[in-house]
């Protein structure tokens, strides 16, 4: 199946806290599939200067192909690219929401975002099932009886969804790092939920997330995790969890959405190319787990 790309158009704009906006579109074209799990992953392609629109990668028959058809587009005309989690869609539509962290103009999506109006046009790639990191299926696989969630705000558009799809009476607690009170959100949950906001307050990113799960006293019972936002953030929180207290490795899904003092654009560290392949093999055993009883 091929990967979908298609043109997106801005319908509305609502500042849901100072630093987040989310932003409602119309998609040109959308499978029935996208909005109907969780954490759905996506890749917005934003214009180039002097552009109305962005150019977009041909769409090929070869899921894998998408990237290569990305990089033949001329680097002049080549549109900037950012990863999103698709926040919402409205049932029965090609209406979609996405959050967008507003940090000035220092990258492409967030001075986008700042100044988006009905009508603005860019381009969207996935969501792709070959990406889905389905959580609640992650955790049965895990067999576990209660969910750490742990993130900062580049995270809170998929922990809305998360907490969403979680079952009735499902033990959670999530550990929330923003920048201030302001930037605080609340969230529709069935499960027992349990939420710690964490502000920054002129801290470093990452550290009162991780000074706060690190000493954090986590009930019994067989865990599963899910950790989000910046990456170093989220390498230490894995080590510290899995090294220190015991937790399984499979029982700890991750994602460096972000890195301190570097875009997307820059080339991944060793480290990152080490997480990636982590992520890689852990998604594979999921698969295989989640197919054992076809």
């Amino acid at each position: 199946m091929p990967l979908p790309v298609t043109f997106v158009q801005v319908v509305g704009v609502e500042r849901i806290t100072p630093r987040m906006a989310r932003i409602t579109f119309e998609a040109e074209s959308l499978a029935e599939s996208v909005g109907r799990a969780p954490d759905q992953q996506i890749k917005l392609c934003f214009p180039r200067t002097g552009q109305e629109e962005p150019v977009l990668p041909a769409q090929d028959d070869d899921p894998m192909s998408w990237y290569q058809a990305y990089l033949a587009i001329p680097e002049a005309e080549r549109p900037w690219m950012r990863s999103f989690t698709l926040r919402r869609r409205r049932p029965g539509t090609r209406v979609l929401e996405i959050d967008f962290v507003l940090h000035g103009d220092a990258g492409p999506a967030s001075a986008w975002a700042a100044r988006a109006l009905p009508g603005d046009r860019l381009g969207m790639v996935g969501p792709s099932d070959l990406y889905a990191r389905p959580v609640p299926l992650a955790a049965a696989v895990a067999g576990a009886d209660r969910v750490l969630l742990a993130g900062d705000e580049t995270a809170l558009p998929a922990v809305g969804t998360l907490l969403e799809a979680l079952p009735a009476g499902t033990p959670a607690v999530a550990f929330l790092e923003v920048a201030d009170a302001a930037e605080r959100q609340s969230f529709d949950t069935r499960a027992d939920l349990t939420v710690h906001w964490l502000h920054r307050d002129g801290a470093g990113p990452g550290e009162r997330l991780t000074e706060a799960v690190r000493s954090a006293g986590l009930p019994g019972g067989t865990p599963f995790a899910w950790l989000a936002g910046e990456a170093s953030a989220v390498r230490a929180l894995r080590r510290h969890l899995v090294g220190e207290r015991g937790w399984a490795k499979a029982s700890v899904e991750f994602a460096g959405y972000w890195r301190h003092r570097l875009t997307q654009d820059d080339a991944p560290t060793a480290e990152d190319l080490a997480d990636a392949q982590e992520m890689l093999a852990q998604a594979q055993r999921e698969a295989q787990a989640g197919g054992d009883g076809d």
